[in-house]
């Protein structure tokens, strides 16, 4: 298996990936190419797991923002994340994930935010955002499953706030 930047020629196994991974919804995948077609959309952000020449996994991280007291700050969100039905379970996620911390480190970005699973993510080193004074008020969503990953150490001693969705997100 191998991760690497997705293609353009890419663009329609990822939205067949997403529509199984997210149970026939299609929400995630029009969410991608709404994200695409965004000024949030880092190309070398957007990370395909493939094995056997074949799509199985798909991490989209592109770029958001943080606003408070300090004025605003670009940070990185990362959502959606899919791994084929019939590759789950095998590590293809964590690896997707940590080549995308990699990254986003490499372009300069302090700090990773998310929604997701309160049981998974904490493994890879993530924490409840309120931890680090972020706040969230676009989607409703309890405190375990808001979550961030510091990139830079100490960065989110100076970005506090609430994290802003681009319009994509909607």
């Amino acid at each position: 298996m191998i991760i690497r930047t997705e293609d353009i020629r890419d663009h329609e196994e990822v939205y067949t990936l997403n529509y199984h991974a997210f149970e026939n919804r299609e929400d995630e995948s029009k969410l991608i190419e709404r994200i695409r077609s965004s000024s949030s959309f880092i190309p070398e952000l957007s990370l395909i797991a493939e094995f056997d020449q074949k799509v199985v996994g798909h991490a989209l991280f592109s770029k958001a923002e943080v606003v408070g007291e300090n004025g605003s700050h670009d940070v990185i969100v990362l959502a959606p994340i899919a791994v084929h039905p019939d590759y789950q379970k095998q590590g293809i996620g964590t690896k997707l994930i940590k080549e995308g911390l990699l990254r986003c480190t490499q372009l300069g970005y302090p700090v990773v935010l998310l929604i997701g699973h309160p049981a998974y993510y904490p493994q890879l080193g993530f924490k409840p955002a309120s931890h680090y004074g972020f706040t969230l008020t676009q989607f409703e969503v309890s405190d375990d499953v808001f979550m961030a990953y510091e990139l830079i150490n100490d960065a989110t001693h100076a970005i506090r706030g609430e994290l802003r969705y681009p319009k994509a997100f909607f």
